[in-house]
């Protein structure tokens, strides 16, 4: 993300790129102030086509990068969003606006899903070799929370998922992310 000073102005963003609400897609505008070899390639194609690893889409206007949902965040709500957007369903390449929410990071964190780096298949739930036991955890405000050691994996998928309604967490959260 680039910082405030260097965000184009929302007109201009619609000057130069069509947003499709029903697809979440976005599409180069043919613009005067683009030379010709540029329009002639791309005015009508889709834009900010470019995935990073995390899974979002980016794009670049006048050599700045910038990620594809926010960017359909300024065009549909004429403001560039002051907080962070939520993909609802986890599917960062889903750019629907009925898709996006802005949200504080503790909100969005409510929504994450699962870690790549997970081996019990439980968000908040790991082994604990010392004690020979499975641990359960939260993360609320950035503060873990130790939920307690326990015999089984499912006794401690239990106290999480009792923990993760207890603090406001999605029903998606810490469930495998979406294939696209």
């Amino acid at each position: 993300m680039t910082n405030t000073k260097s965000l184009p102005s929302v007109e201009y963003l619609r000057k130069r790129l069509r947003y499709e609400p029903e697809t979440g897609k976005l599409f180069w505008l043919d613009y005067e102030g683009m030379p010709n070899s540029w329009r002639a390639r791309w005015v009508g194609k889709e834009a900010f086509t470019s995935t990073l690893s995390t899974g979002y889409r980016q794009g670049s206007i006048d050599d700045a990068m910038f990620l594809a949902h926010r960017v359909v965040w300024a065009i549909h709500h004429g403001e560039w969003p002051d907080d962070q957007i939520d993909h609802i369903n986890g599917v960062t390449v889903d750019n629907r606006i009925v898709n996006l929410r802005v949200v504080s990071i503790s909100e969005n964190q409510r929504n994450a899903t699962m870690s790549k780096n997970n081996t019990s298949g439980i968000t908040g739930v790991r082994w604990h070799k010392a004690s020979g036991k499975w641990l359960a955890q939260i993360t609320v405000n950035n503060r873990s929370k130790h939920l307690g050691l326990f015999n089984t994996l499912e006794e401690a998928a239990a106290a999480r998922k009792e923990a993760s309604s207890k603090y406001g967490f999605t029903e998606r959260h810490g469930t495998k992310a979406e294939a696209v």
